[in-house]
């Protein structure tokens, strides 16, 4: 599963012209029809070392992108899935659990006190335990191999070309890829999209010039994870009739607002050249009422 060079597509905001500024998108959502964005990558090496295992596990939501992406990977790719999903079983399926199911992913449901243990040694022991032979993804494709991956992103493009890379940042796994393949003097920015997320290294993955050049671009998760007051979605209808770029309410659409709030508040030097990574996804939208979007 090795993904294809994404498109990279220019913004013409009014604000870049009057600061000296530039700025494109990395278009990964255009990756793939299910496998989008930045789950290319993120998946790439979990599938390499589950080779010798016959099925995956791993975990989500009730729209999370990574169930349904796992799930249609891992099924052309020969393994069976099974998803823990967050919550209560439901009487009626949302329509991403559906397309997951469709794909062949067995669905378990987990209480959130549950599925708050996901990453205890002792809650996975007892998945292992559970379902011999299986391979544990972490929520979100994350761990070292998501990271790994994540860091062949910019090996499609020429980073050289940009002095700043701007990226969502939920379970942190892309972002410290981004960190670990950028060039030195480059600056990494990370929106986070979650309340209360305050380090993208807790580990000590980073060297020390990696660290610094690191930000936390804060403010922008509009209240916490998927919520998206009419402000948001406002500028994600502007952002598409303007561009043609759909963003999504729980990543793209807070990336992108906080990208353009930024250049508005003069935060990057004259002759910055910005990259927005646009890291697919767009099954959150799903949740929306009809019509609350334009696209």
């Amino acid at each position: 599963m090795n993904p294809p060079s994404p498109r990279i597509e220019p913004l013409h905001w009014p604000e870049l012209t009057a600061q000296q500024l530039h700025a494109d998108v990395l278009r990964l959502d255009q990756l793939h029809p299910v496998v989008s964005g930045n789950k290319w990558f993120k998946l790439h090496r979990h599938l390499q070392l589950a080779a010798n295992h016959s099925t995956i596990l791993t975990f989500g939501g009730a729209w999370s992108n990574h169930l349904v992406a796992t799930a249609y990977a891992a099924r052309e790719a020969g393994f069976q899935t099974i998803g823990m999903v967050r919550g209560e079983r439901p009487s009626a399926f949302t329509d991403t659990l559906q397309e997951a199911a469709g794909y062949g992913m067995r669905l378990e449901f987990l209480t959130r006190g549950q599925y708050a243990d996901k990453e205890q040694p002792v809650f996975l022991q007892q998945l292992a335990n559970r379902f011999p032979g299986v391979y544990i993804i972490p929520e979100g494709g994350g761990g070292i191999p998501g990271i790994t991956g994540s860091e062949t992103i910019l090996s499609k493009i020429n980073a050289a070309d940009y002095t700043h890379v701007l990226c969502a940042i939920g379970t942190g796994t892309t972002c410290l890829g981004l960190v670990r393949a950028s060039l030195p003097g480059q600056q990494i920015i990370g929106i986070p999209i979650l309340k209360g997320f305050s380090s993208i290294d807790p580990t000590g993955l980073l060297t020390g010039e990696q660290t610094n050049r690191t930000h936390l671009l804060q403010g922008y998760d509009f209240g916490g994870y998927a919520k998206h007051p009419q402000a948001l979605l406002d500028f994600m209808n502007r952002l598409y009739t303007d561009s043609g770029i759909p963003t999504d309410i729980v990543y793209t659409g807070k990336v992108f607002y906080a990208a353009h709030d930024s250049i508005r508040r003069h935060l990057f030097p004259a002759r910055s050249r910005l990259l927005i990574i646009h890291s697919g996804g767009l099954q959150g939208n799903r949740s929306l009422r009809p019509g609350q979007l334009l696209f």
